[in-house]
């Protein structure tokens, strides 16, 4: 794949507040990038300058080497699907579709060829001439993708594409994304707060917090290898530990003595730190096993004595809070692969065993403490506060959203 769209230190500010720092991304074409992160960290922000309805403060968007920094929105080849659909509620389906072709004047025979292809594409033959109250959400989705498409954008914009369907809806809405990604080829820029959407959608992901792009990755990558704390814990869930490098045991492995804990771990040593070096691991939930029994004893594997206090259980898995160490807790999954009617089941105030391999603890490059308001921990008390999701302060009204309604040229809805 090919650098295809460009952000080269870009920058846009709102009074004292600096919605977009600095941002430097580079999009492949063909790809569906997501940008990701809390409310106010700037990824509408900057869907909005690629669209063209804000200016960066500084630096350039270049779309296949050219510099569209101050294109108006009807000339660059990139069309958006809103959140809120935007759809025309006078016209049917048939009649939105052709609404940007229609602006430029093409033959009748044409429009009528190419809205065909259209709705073919979506399955949405037979509610052809049916105006959008009579459509479900995520035939309203389709629909609003298709006037998209038709127009033959090089880059889609999708902004909450999913954020009003139910659960069910977006999980079908987001697996039909990638079939029509997959037919038209073209490049799709995916904003979101959801990770799961991320993940399941994309090729690669950007993580943005306070303006910054915190990384840049496959789902794998951003999952599995996380840089931050923030990245760490805003995308599914994690444990953290703190120490100091005692002991380098060869050239991959080393132990990690934990203040909190008494007591010293081993680890996969990826970041080649060497003996008193502070380290910062991430472990996934899933990356521990319970049991209560005490595991074999393995070189490269750590187990701790610990006190189960929460069980949530969600079907395929149930999510265990045990303490280890003066009330210090740890979020565990255990899938439910195999499940016994007879089997000893483990309940609240179990004394068990929690154990994972060194390759699980993972070494980050940035570590903040207010991260830690982010984990998944249940309430110790009734009517107890959850931490507030990190995010930057309110951006202005304007800056919040792309434009939401369609307009009376049709700008909004084909942008070209």
């Amino acid at each position: 794949m090919e650098d295809f769209l460009k952000f080269d230190r870009v920058s846009k500010q709102f009074g004292h507040l600096k919605a977009v720092d600095n941002v430097t991304l580079t999009i492949n074409r063909g790809e569906i990038f997501s940008i990701l992160g809390p409310s106010g960290c700037g990824k509408t922000t900057l869907l909005r300058m690629l669209a063209g309805f804000e200016a960066p403060d500084t630096g350039r968007i270049l779309l296949s080497g050219e510099d569209i920094t101050d294109q108006p929105p009807n000339v660059r080849k990139i069309n958006t699907v809103f959140q809120t659909y935007a759809l025309f509620p006078h016209m049917t389906v048939r009649e939105n579709i052709a609404f940007g072709l229609k602006l430029r004047k093409l033959p009748k025979s044409t429009i009528d060829q190419e809205v065909d292809k259209m709705l073919a594409m979506i399955q949405m033959e037979a509610h052809a001439d049916k105006k959008p109250a009579q459509l479900s959400g995520g035939q309203k989705q389709r629909t609003a993708i298709a006037r998209a498409l038709v127009l033959k954008p090089s880059v889609l914009l999708l902004d909450e594409p999913l954020a009003a369907l139910d659960l069910k809806l977006r999980q079908r809405m987001s697996l039909e994304l990638s079939l029509i990604h997959d037919e038209v080829g073209i490049t799709f820029v995916y904003v979101t707060h959801d990770q799961n959407e991320a993940m399941s959608i994309s090729d690669h992901i950007a993580v943005m917090q306070n303006g910054r792009i915190e990384q840049v990755g496959t789902p794998a990558e951003i999952y599995e290898a996380p840089k931050s704390s923030f990245v760490a814990a805003f995308i599914g869930d994690t444990n953290f530990f703190d120490g100091r490098i005692t002991r380098v045991i060869d050239s991959e492995y080393c132990e990690v003595e934990v203040p909190d804990l008494g007591r010293r771990l081993v680890c996969f040593n990826d970041k080649k730190l060497v003996v008193n070096d502070s380290v910062h691991l991430s472990i996934r939930p899933e990356k521990f096993s319970i049991s209560l029994e005490r595991p074999a004893e393995n070189p490269r594997q750590n187990v701790l004595p610990a006190k189960v206090e929460d069980i949530v259980y969600q079907g395929d898995h149930t999510r265990y809070w045990v303490s280890i160490a003066d009330d210090w807790r740890v979020a565990v999954t255990r899938q439910h692969n195999r499940f016994l009617l007879d089997q000893r089941r483990i309940t609240w105030g179990d004394q068990v065993y929690i154990s994972w391999q060194a390759d699980d603890s993972f070494m980050l490059e940035q570590y903040r403490e207010k991260d830690e308001d982010l984990l998944q921990m249940p309430p110790q008390n009734v009517g107890e506060e959850a931490p507030a999701t990190t995010s930057a302060p309110e951006l202005p009204e304007a800056a919040k959203t792309l434009s939401d309604e369609p307009s009376a040229d049709g700008e909004a809805a084909s942008r070209q």
